[in-house]
């Protein structure tokens, strides 16, 4: 082709035009080719759905961060498939660290008691099973279905939202009647709740169960004296536990008798009238131990407006960053399967080296953008 070019004495084309027309050349074949080859790939769904997938976790949106503030954002969590292997107590780091628990446990005994449902029994309540609730003195899980592995028991009531107050009255009308010698404190807890046991045992032990008290995290709009969120959990003294099921559960002048109603507000309201004290759980420097929600939402400014609902509900008021919460916190919310195996090594397992975990280091701002 280059030969003929040469001899038309007409044409005088250069030998950098020529070049130019031979890399134009190959150049379009190459983008005819990609373009061919490209249209095979992006009519692929799968293609595009793994690239959409793949280039939102590199390069990111600038969607909200997920906001775990309702149940429903926990219903398609998973938990790890398989069993998780924790430390022995008998390594060096921990041998003879849980001398003083161990004790506490005998003399302050706690039943907790799990509000769940048969289609969370394998995807949350075992593994609530697996961390926390094996430190309670009694583990009992309620559902509408029995199962022996956990164990649950089967009470008769329906599934769902409007069915969680007449849970919770057969739930503890259940444990007075079976095991209200087994304990002196009878926690109610989800099966998305993450419980310090031990930090909630030292809240307890100079408390007297012989009173009609119960501690949570305090709401204050419906009931004079408060009530407690039922996601953070409450927990009854076992005068409290006695009073409700043998004057309030039954008594339709106390406590609401169907089964419709939130349950920690119709909970709170019925122990008003019972004239069960909802007691003070901060510390002595008046920082919060239960909380309704995961760590990262009280602990960063930002997560729970100044104007929204939760700040207008709140008993006490409640600092942003790290001093919102008590060095012995007790409980969180809205916790995912795996995320309870995160919290049981941050909390059991890890240590700074040379730090005594006596001290109190110094609370530091988080930083807003």
């Amino acid at each position: 082709m280059f030969e003929t070019i040469r001899r038309l004495p007409s044409m005088n084309v250069s030998r950098p035009t020529v070049v130019f027309l031979g890399v134009g050349f190959v150049f379009g074949l190459s983008v005819s080719y990609l373009f061919v080859n490209t249209q095979r790939f992006t009519n692929n769904e799968k293609f595009l759905k793994d690239f959409k997938s793949n280039w939102e976790s590199n390069y990111g949106r600038k969607s909200s961060r997920p906001v775990l503030h309702d149940a429903h954002d926990l219903e398609d969590a998973e938990g790890p498939a398989s069993e998780v292997v924790f430390h022995s107590s008998e390594e060096d780091a921990h041998r003879g660290k849980y001398a003083v628990a161990k004790e506490l446990a005998q003399n302050v005994r706690v039943l907790c008691w799990i509000m769940t449902g048969p289609q969370n029994h394998v995807s949350k309540a075992r593994h609530v099973k697996a961390t926390w609730g094996k430190r309670c003195n009694k583990l009992i899980f309620m559902s509408s279905k029995a199962d022996k592995t956990l164990p649950a028991v089967k009470l008769d009531v329906k599934e769902g939202r409007d069915s969680l107050w007449g849970k919770t009255k057969q739930a503890f009308e259940y444990i007075y009647k079976k095991h209200l010698d087994d304990a002196d404190w009878f926690l109610k807890a989800d099966d998305d709740t993450y419980t310090i046991v031990e930090n909630l045992r030292h809240l307890l032990q100079d408390k007297n169960t012989s009173e009609p008290i119960f501690f949570g995290h305090k709401f204050k709009p419906f009931v004079s004296q408060g009530y407690f969120s039922g996601g953070a959990g409450y927990v009854l003294s076992k005068a409290a536990l006695t009073r409700f099921v043998e004057q309030g559960v039954h008594n339709s002048s106390i406590c609401r008798q169907d089964n419709g109603g939130y349950e920690d507000v119709e909970m709170g309201k019925c122990m008003n009238k019972l004239e069960v004290e909802a007691g003070d759980s901060r510390d002595s420097v008046g920082r919060k131990r239960f909380f309704p929600f995961v760590p990262e939402h009280h602990l960063i400014p930002g997560h729970l407006p100044k104007d929204g609902w939760y700040h207008k509900y709140i008993f006490y008021p409640e600092e942003e960053g790290l001093a919102c919460c008590s060095d012995n916190a007790i409980s969180f919310h809205y916790v995912s399967p795996n995320m309870m195996y995160v919290l049981e090594y941050l909390i059991y397992h890890l240590r700074p080296f040379g730090i005594s975990m006596d001290s109190h280091p110094q609370d530091i701002a988080v930083l807003q953008k």
